[in-house]
């Protein structure tokens, strides 16, 4: 005789012969809210919140190491008073499974056996190659209590947590200043010991940190990533950028402290405040013109010389100052940098704007005239 199912569930029309099972059934139904994975108790549900928040409630008594979850704090109980006989020869850390002091021998030789098949990177842990993975899958399964964003890696979470909290915890011993990141300070570090590790390959030009030789890379590829949205002109660096769009926005930020004058570039404050001082120590031994920077002699005397040092890559034109040769650049660019506020034209040199404006007033006292 078939047994009868007078229980029936309203979200999948599913059928129980009691009670019981109807409700253990409905809490199995609820589906988790960050990735959709069902749960048979409200206890399971909360265990599980802990692998997206990577909250780690559970302290080890051993090693005061924090864990996600019970399981895992009875693994690391049992590695931290395990007996550990096998000895890595290089640092003397000790471990309880041979296949664990193979794993850390790679960090020692170098051995990466694990490939990415989307862009070839290698890791030295199955574990590292999947949170890799992430960067292609789009997957993030880390969220940021504060503001809810998410990440693809938990270092980059808790990278991305002390934008909120803004510790500081990793400080320089040579000068006391203070970074919220252990790799920042790595990086900082060089600036005192003079380390380059990072060598161009075109060149040999070395650098302190791997940024700085991606934008020095760009001066060899021609690469422009930077672009104006005001007239389409681009830049290698978004510095650069930045200082360009001050011909268009008018800022002038750095100014005279003698004569209240301002500039949009500090190179052509700084050039200004020679000005004031009337000492000229460097002479021309060619024709006695004296100059307050020994940059100023060294370009007036390729006026005697002929030197050219500065070479067009379009046609070979050579000049003998780089902004001579930054102003026939855009006669092959295009870039018409400095608008007329009267006529609404733009102009690629400096001189033919200031030409416009006098035509500009010319014609309308010509016109007034004609009146």
């Amino acid at each position: 005789m078939r047994r009868e199912k007078p229980f029936c569930c309203q979200e999948c029309d599913k059928h129980f012969s009691r009670i019981s099972y109807l409700k253990t059934h409905m809490r199995s139904e609820k589906p988790f809210k960050e990735c959709d994975k069902s749960f048979i108790d409200v206890s399971h549900i909360k265990r599980h919140m802990r692998t997206h928040t990577r909250e780690k409630t559970f302290k080890c008594k051993e090693c005061d190491k924090r864990l996600i979850n019970i399981f895992s704090l009875n693994r690391q109980m049992q590695s931290d008073t395990k007996e550990k006989p096998f000895t890595c020869k290089d640092c003397k850390r000790s471990f309880s499974q041979s296949c664990h002091l193979k794993t850390h021998m790679m960090t020692h030789t170098g051995e990466k056996p694990f490939t990415c098949k989307e862009c070839d990177r290698s890791f030295s842990q199955s574990s590292h190659l999947k949170t890799h993975m992430n960067i292609h899958t789009g997957e993030k399964p880390f969220t940021c209590k504060e503001c809810d964003r998410i990440f693809s890696t938990v270092s980059s979470l808790k990278r991305h947590t002390i934008t909120h909290t803004g510790e500081k915890s990793f400080t320089c011993k040579e000068c006391a200043k203070s970074f919220s990141d252990a790799s920042h300070l790595k990086a900082h570090m060089r600036t005192h010991t003079g380390e380059k590790p990072f060598s161009c390959k075109e060149c040999d030009k070395s650098f302190s940190q791997i940024s700085h030789l991606k934008t020095h890379v760009r001066i060899h590829t021609g690469e422009k990533p930077f672009i104006c949205k005001e007239c389409n002109s681009s830049f290698n660096r978004v510095s650069n950028l930045k200082i360009h769009l001050r011909t268009h926005t008018g800022e002038k930020p750095f100014s005279c402290n003698e004569c209240d004058k301002s500039f949009s570039h500090l190179c052509s404050l700084k050039r200004h405040i020679i000005t004031h001082t009337e000492e000229k120590h460097f002479l021309c031994e060619e024709c006695d013109s004296s100059f307050n920077r020994v940059s100023y002699l060294k370009r007036h005397l390729r006026t005697h010389t002929g030197e050219k040092p500065f070479s067009c890559k379009e046609c070979d034109t050579s000049f003998s100052h780089v902004c001579s040769l930054k102003r026939h650049m855009r006669t092959h660019t295009r870039e018409k940098p400095f608008p007329c506020e009267k006529c609404n034209k733009n102009f690629s040199q400096m001189c033919s704007l200031n030409i416009a404006g006098i035509y500009f007033y010319s014609l309308i006292c010509a016109l007034l005239y004609l009146k």
